[in-house]
């Protein structure tokens, strides 16, 4: 009878262990494979390709999800125009992170086997340059062993005027001596998140 109780002892005290690791447990964002980027179509038809090279985040076990870039490692691969991008459309010295919150079925994505893909539509807030909106973007999400990826099925278009960016992206032309910026900005992305 003790020695029962006893190991109903142990495995109910196991059990819980599991359960409140699994409830503590989150995904972490893996910078070093995830890619954030950024297309700007300068005097009517010249584009170029940008990045954002530092990013952190992390899933919760609720679903909720949060990410953080730091808009001082916007990668032009043009240095001057690194600088200008932080010091004029960005202010990094005021707004130094750009914030994205959202929420995901976390139970639809566990359901996956390993290597799965399946499409999803996922609402979110972008908080940049102290201004916040609300987006809709249509994913690819595959489950990994020890993880997910999600990436944009087709761009998001952020633009200036929603995140009080006009002034900046009308320095940048002055000083380029430029005709024409967009301010409509489509933004792709391919984010992994690896299980803590």
């Amino acid at each position: 009878m003790i020695l029962r109780s006893l190991v109903k002892t142990a495995t109910l005290g196991l059990a819980a262990g599991l359960l409140a690791s699994t409830a503590q447990a989150d995904w972490s964002l893996d910078n070093d494979t995830s890619t954030l980027s950024f297309v700007t179509i300068k005097a009517d038809h010249v584009g170029e390709v940008h990045t954002f090279d530092l990013m952190s985040g992390s899933i919760g076990n609720d679903g909720s999800v949060e990410i953080s870039v730091e808009l001082a490692s916007v990668n032009t691969l043009i240095d001057i125009r690194n600088e200008r991008m932080q010091n004029m459309l960005f202010e990094t010295s005021i707004f130094p992170e750009a914030n994205i919150t959202g929420n995901i079925d976390v139970s639809s994505v566990n359901a996956m086997s390993v290597g799965s893909s399946k499409s999803m539509q996922i609402s979110f807030d972008l908080d940049i340059h102290g201004a916040s909106n609300s987006y809709n973007a249509d994913v690819l999400v595959t489950r990994l062993a020890n993880g997910v990826v999600a990436s944009t099925l087709k761009p998001i278009l952020v633009t200036a005027d929603a995140h009080g960016m006009v002034a900046g992206v009308e320095a940048l032309r002055e000083v380029a001596g430029l005709p024409s910026i967009s301010r409509a900005v489509p933004v792709s992305f391919t984010v992994v998140f690896a299980e803590d």
